[in-house]
């Protein structure tokens, strides 16, 4: 389920986009911003589907072993434990994901050669060898595994960030957004969760949320020369064209955003786009943007150019 800091995450990327363009067709990137978001979605199964794929490439390995010419006692009694992983046959089970992953033909196949790599990679690791020697093993230490060797090992193998660019253009950035969801979906499994566990949803409320993207994308664009002259107007003897186009960008969105949703309190706005900066933009960005926007939201609501309603929400 994407929060609203991925939501300005996507806009922060698409009106850069914008930036960098010759056209400045903000139709069409209106429309690729929205496109984008739901291709995340699409990235999410394929994540989903990696751990169920893997436990496959797994299980088949055991049984090559079996068929050797002269095998060994190992290959005759074969450690099964992660192939009977609890959490990984709740995943191979889950009607929602085997509906998404066939009506959205999302698969893995082709990839063979780089689930093996996958696999082999992970069988390499401490975490796996460890589990794998456990003298017993329950729910909850079969699930800390599969989340432990997600988050540190395969979501940073560069064969799959290889994999996700080629796929799509609008991947490339988007990975740790979607393994956040994917970490997310694998922790709420439970031991009794059954077949019909369901996963997260792309959008947590979709008309607002949609609204939300629409409407900070299109004002961002409506309020930008007049939000970049009371930048400059406040960055303290910073030429606007010296400032890091991302910056301005973020104190744009930021701006548009105290001003045209006045349910966000101030506060909570201020802290989003000071840590996306932290990400996005220079490493001095964070201090200089906190400067100008306090600044410029305590003028603009004295001005009464930002008003918030709501208990909790006045300044």
């Amino acid at each position: 389920m994407l929060n609203r800091r991925h939501l300005r995450i996507k806009i922060l990327q698409a009106l850069y986009a914008l930036e960098q363009s010759i056209e400045k067709n903000t139709s069409k990137f209106e429309k690729d911003l929205f496109y984008s978001i739901e291709k995340m979605y699409e990235m999410y199964i394929f994540l989903l589907l990696l751990m169920v794929e893997i436990r496959d490439v797994a299980e088949q390995r055991l049984e090559e072993n079996k068929k050797k010419r002269l095998p060994t006692q190992e290959d005759l009694n074969p450690n099964t434990r992660f192939v009977n992983n609890r959490l990984l046959k709740k995943l191979y089970a889950n009607k929602a994901l085997k509906s998404l992953s066939e009506k959205q033909r999302i698969n893995w196949g082709g990839q063979g050669e780089m689930l093996r790599r996958f696999y082999k990679s992970i069988q390499d690791t401490d975490e796996f060898h460890k589990y794998m020697e456990l003298s017993q093993a329950d729910f909850d230490s079969d699930k800390e595994v599969v989340i432990r060797l997600f988050k540190r090992h395969l979501i940073n193998d560069e064969n799959l960030q290889d994999f996700f660019e080629e796929k799509s253009i609008f991947w490339v950035d988007d990975l740790d957004l979607v393994a956040s969801m994917t970490l997310k979906t694998l922790k709420s499994f439970e031991e009794d969760s059954d077949e019909f566990h369901p996963l997260l949803p792309l959008w947590k409320e979709a008309d607002d949320e949609r609204e939300f993207v629409k409407v900070l994308y299109r004002k961002c664009i409506v309020h930008r020369e007049e939000h970049l002259e009371l930048i400059k107007s406040h960055a303290d003897n910073w030429e606007v064209d010296r400032i890091a186009l991302m910056d301005t960008i973020l104190m744009n969105m930021a701006l548009t955003e105290a001003r045209e949703f006045n349910q966000i309190p101030i506060k909570v706005t201020l802290n989003e786009y000071i840590e996306i900066s932290k990400y996005y933009s220079t490493p001095k960005s964070k201090t200089f943007i906190n400067g100008v926007l306090d600044k410029l939201f305590a003028q603009l609501s004295e001005e009464g150019e930002i008003k918030k309603v709501g208990r909790g929400l006045i300044s």
